[in-house]
């Protein structure tokens, strides 16, 4: 008999932090690998939020604060989501969690009961699934086509929602395709779910601000008002203001909702870190001007990335209306065989191939729930997207000759 319980035995480790850390290892040994796994983006952190928690520490703001955290900052997201959102929320609504992924498993712990079923469209965050099975939910996936913009349509929906059902998962922009709803599509969901009473949403907007062109982001609860009564509405600043290893995210809803994911983390991590809040405090708040950069780097990376794998043989890859992720196709390369012999016939073939024989670290489109794709990040430098997009041209050019 095992000694580890049948819940982590159900599950597996994050495949972005293990291609992440694969990565460095190689570098460590000596390798030029650019790494395409990860999500982080390579911009600093503001200098007002570096100075708001400087400024903490100085003061002594190191202790424990409320577990939902402190009140200065869950009127900020307040204020945020009316700002933003067009949503009218009370300080009592909101919880401030250890990045936006514990923001998740708080609500999985706090609302599934073993059986419940949770939708979620694929390619979908890796995640999802597996924070869905430690709370002895089932995850049920719902597969969207290339063709309708890796997003999930109505029928589609409607056809996944059985009496189990307890809640869908709607991510805009996504991780990993970067597809976002438009306003019209989000209605449309609606409509199906305004039918179907007992099923909640969770609304995962945390690349809401990494939107491009004359795309204009909507969130289902605003679009949908008859759904804010059973709506959690998920973000963080991770993404948005580059502060990934700060770890702040924030979750709204129903009150009864959000005090028992408070009660979770108070069995768990208790408070998000006190002075890590006060920077997250300073950038809700603080001039929005900073993030103009940012985003127009990455949609001038987006476009690069883009039109890179549109000239590849044996790949192609849609525009992203959002977030830092590119997710090819490389349906032209399955049945190719590698200079060893190899047969690439899914994407955790082509991904190790791309590693060990081009040094460039991506992530297969299997970890997304998804085939034949793969993940890149762009949310590095030009200089490394160019050296990369070069080698992958290069792998995909000697597959096509074999």
């Amino acid at each position: 008999m095992s000694v580890l319980s049948a819940r982590v035995q159900k599950v597996k480790p994050s495949p972005t932090l293990a291609v992440t850390a694969k990565a460095k290892e190689l570098k460590d040994q000596g390798r030029d690998v650019v790494g395409l796994g990860s999500g982080e983006p390579d911009f600093d952190t503001p200098e007002h939020v570096k100075e708001a928690a400087i400024e903490a520490m100085r003061k002594g703001f190191t202790k424990y604060t409320p577990v939902a955290g402190i009140p200065e900052l869950r009127k900020a997201i307040v204020n945020k989501f009316k700002r933003d959102n067009g949503l009218e929320f009370r300080p009592n609504q909101v919880i401030v969690t250890v990045g936006g992924k514990q923001a998740f498993f708080n609500l999985a712990q706090a609302m599934i009961n073993p059986g419940d079923e949770v939708i979620i469209p694929a390619p979908y965050w890796v995640s999802y699934p597996d924070m869905v099975l430690l709370a002895d939910g089932e995850p049920v996936i719902v597969d969207t086509a290339e063709e309708n913009g890796f997003k999930m349509r109505p029928a589609e929906l409607a056809a996944a929602i059985t009496p189990r059902t307890r809640l869908v998962v709607i991510n805009s922009p996504s991780n990993p395709t970067g597809a976002a709803y438009t306003r019209d599509e989000l209605a449309a969901l609606g409509e199906v779910l305004l039918k179907a009473p007992h099923v909640w949403v969770v609304s995962d907007d945390i690349y809401e601000k990494i939107i491009f062109g004359d795309f204009i982001f909507s969130t289902i609860a605003q679009v949908v008002p008859g759904l804010q009564n059973r709506t959690i509405t998920m973000n963080g600043v991770s993404k948005t203001y580059s502060m990934t290893g700060w770890r702040i995210g924030y979750a709204a809803g129903p009150v009864e909702v959000i005090q028992a994911m408070e009660t979770i983390q108070s069995q768990s991590t208790s408070n998000a870190t006190s002075i890590a809040q006060k920077g997250a405090l300073a950038a809700i708040e603080g001039d929005q001007g900073c993030l103009l950069p940012m985003v127009e780097a990455f949609r001038q990376r987006r476009d690069f990335v883009v039109q890179k794998f549109n000239a590849m043989p044996g790949m192609h890859c849609r525009v992203p209306e959002g977030s830092f992720y590119a997710y090819p196709s490389f349906s032209g390369l399955i049945g190719k065989r590698t200079e060893s012999g190899k047969i690439i016939t899914d994407s955790n073939v082509l991904s190790e191939y791309l590693l060990e024989g081009f040094d460039v670290a991506v992530v297969s489109g299997a970890s997304f729930g998804k085939d034949p794709y793969f993940r890149i990040s762009y949310a590095t430098a030009m200089a490394n997207l160019e050296k990369a997009m070069a080698r992958i041209h290069t792998a995909a050019e000697r597959l096509m000759a074999s």
